[in-house]
């Protein structure tokens, strides 16, 4: 008896301890089941677009250092305006000195003696238009003679001539400036020099005789005022001024168009 109540408690220990077994098992299976693996989500790899790298070029630019010219001087100023009176003196002596110089120019053509216009409208009138055209052709063609002898004359005028204000003539705008500036403190002189050169040269184109002539046939007309203009005098002072009028040009292309002066003096002088 004693026996049988050991193995019933032997058994009963023996079921014990699987029940316990068991439910340590299940417990660890849940403990198991429910943990949660918490897998690490790879970070996020963002690709980075590539920058584009632009490579500037620097050129170096050398500007190059420019010396400004030395002002002008009052002595450069001064040969520069004989300069350019000579130029222009030689050029006009030339183009006026030349056949139809005077005649074919109506800018400087002479016309028929204003105190003896009468003479010329009344000749026309009475069918001498030819003599009144030949003289007049004769007259022009004296002036051109003369001119083409005048050159030296102006010159002359020109050496001898002092500037009171040499570096405004020069910096002035006015295009004639100097050839005004001659023509104001010479021309009796040169009208005086030019007058027996004129006298010679009306002489020799005829323009003298047919002035006398047309003179003489006016005058006996009744009841006209009878005229006696002086031919040489006119003509020389006629003769002076289209030379002056032909200087002017020049100077003007000498002051505005670089490609007119022909001399350093002139560049230094007008290139502006």
């Amino acid at each position: 008896m004693l026996r049988f109540r050991i193995l019933v408690a032997a058994l009963a220990l023996s079921l014990a301890g699987t029940s316990v077994a068991q439910a340590q098992t299940k417990t660890t299976a849940k403990k198991t089941t429910t943990t949660k693996t918490t897998a690490k989500t790879p970070a996020k790899t963002t690709a980075k677009t590539p920058v584009k790298t632009t490579t500037k070029t620097t050129t170096k630019v050398t500007t190059p250092v420019v010396t400004p010219p030395a002002p002008l001087t009052l002595p450069e100023a001064t040969t520069g305006l004989r300069e350019a009176l000579t130029q222009s003196i030689t050029r006009a002596t030339d183009i006026a000195g030349s056949t139809d110089g005077f005649n074919a120019n109506t800018d400087i053509r002479i016309p028929f003696p204003p105190e003896a216009e009468l003479v010329s409208t009344t000749l026309r009138g009475l069918r001498m238009g030819a003599l009144v055209d030949n003289f007049e052709l004769a007259l022009n063609r004296g002036a051109e003679a003369a001119a083409a002898q005048a050159k030296p004359i102006f010159l002359g005028a020109v050496q001898n001539l002092s500037f009171a204000d040499a570096m405004a003539l020069v910096t002035t705008r006015e295009p004639d400036a100097a050839t005004l500036y001659l023509h104001k403190n010479t021309e009796p002189q040169l009208v005086a020099a030019l007058t027996p050169i004129v006298q010679q040269s009306l002489e020799q184109t005829g323009a003298t005789k047919l002035y006398k002539e047309m003179v003489a046939r006016y005058n006996k007309i009744p009841l006209v005022t009878p005229i006696n203009a002086d031919l040489t005098a006119y003509a020389a002072q006629k003769t002076s001024d289209g030379i002056f009028t032909l200087m002017a040009e020049e100077e003007g292309r000498i002051r505005l168009n670089a490609a007119a002066r022909g001399s350093d003096v002139l560049k230094r002088a007008f290139g502006k």
